[in-house]
């Protein structure tokens, strides 16, 4: 069996994991021949690719990023380059490709295996938006360093009685802002999945500086959230990328202004941006992403094609690529209460 590999999307920690227990598990539990594309699923439409073994990713365990490299190239654009991607998986004699990515990557890979490819998906993503998993490798390390960053940030808020808004990543899920509001003791967390009333926020922000009160603030802000009456997202500009999404950020750049002006109370904001994809993996999404990996390799032996390797509990299974890929998993209403009881 000859398997191709690739990773595509944003990096996140973790990424490398998979690879070394796919290949660990494919090389020595069923003899598999592996292959991994470059950048994405630009790899195997230009023919890149490097072999691997049990010696190319037996150390690679705790790398961030992706020894083979990312992008957002999406094939799907022109069927010419679907054709490509066909021709070049004959011609290296690939018979099973595996994609590791979030909802953009597996679902080129969802529609691939309906046109008769045979696809396998592992998920990944610091959102932790993809349906039918509860968990995604590198969406625990982005949590911890937003985390450290929010702790660290106590300490000057604090020093200079400012309130401090916090921008994290999240489009249209705001599972990182959650955590990390949660975990980092913010007085306000604000998510994409409710629109954040003004008066209310800057009451919260308020309460802080009462007499006897900490007088400083944080809050945590994800990049997708909307202010009530908003019309539109905060983006960094009019671009968008191949598959069509425009690029967000200024939020908390936004609120922060919003906030002084409404209450008086000097403001700043911190954007951590791409800080929160990188570095190294923690322990819990080395063990989640090395779990996937070897997981996916059974699933290669067990030709469970069209599918995606999930975590429900602690239990692995294979769900269909479609359910993983169908609509983002938000937050549900069962986390508002939580938010409700810790904001100030």
């Amino acid at each position: 069996m000859r398997v191709g590999v690739l990773t595509g999307g944003g990096d996140c920690p973790g990424l490398n994991a998979t690879l070394r227990g796919l290949v660990l598990a494919g090389v020595k539990k069923y003899g598999y021949e592996y292959i991994g594309f470059l950048d994405g699923w630009a790899g195997p439409i230009e023919n890149r690719f490097i072999p691997l073994d049990v010696d190319t990713v037996k150390s690679i365990y705790n790398d961030g990023g992706t020894m083979l490299g990312s992008s957002r190239t999406n094939p799907l654009k022109d069927p010419k380059l679907v054709d490509q991607i066909k021709e070049n998986l004959e011609v290296n004699n690939i018979d099973v490709l595996v994609a590791i990515g979030g909802d953009d990557t597996l679902g080129v890979a969802t529609k691939l295996a309906h046109m008769d490819f045979k696809t396998i998906g592992v998920p990944k993503t610091i959102d932790n938006d993809l349906s039918a998993t509860d968990f995604t490798p590198g969406f625990d390390t982005a949590v911890s360093i937003a985390t450290e960053a929010v702790d660290r940030l106590h300490t000057t808020a604090k020093s200079h009685h400012r309130a401090v808004v916090v921008e994290v990543m999240g489009r249209h899920s705001g599972w990182i802002a959650l955590h990390t509001g949660i975990a980092g003791g913010a007085d306000y967390t604000m998510l994409p999945e409710v629109e954040t009333n003004v008066a209310d926020l800057c009451a919260a922000v308020q309460h802080e500086y009462g007499e006897g009160r900490k007088n400083y603030a944080i809050v945590v802000v994800s990049e997708g959230a909307r202010l009530a009456h908003q019309d539109e997202l905060v983006l960094q500009d009019d671009s968008r990328d191949a598959f069509g999404h425009v690029k967000l950020g200024g939020i908390g750049e936004a609120v922060a202004s919003l906030i002084e002006k409404e209450t008086g109370i000097e403001t700043r904001s911190v954007m951590l941006g791409h800080t929160q994809r990188g570095g190294a993996p923690t322990a819990r999404d080395r063990v989640l992403s090395t779990r996937y990996g070897i997981f996916a390799a059974d699933m290669i032996h067990e030709e469970r094609f069209g599918q995606m390797a999930a975590i429900r509990g602690d239990t692995l299974l294979p769900v269909p690529l479609a359910d993983a890929t169908t609509q983002n998993k938000t937050v549900g209403s069962e986390w508002y209460p939580v938010l409700e009881v810790l904001k100030a």
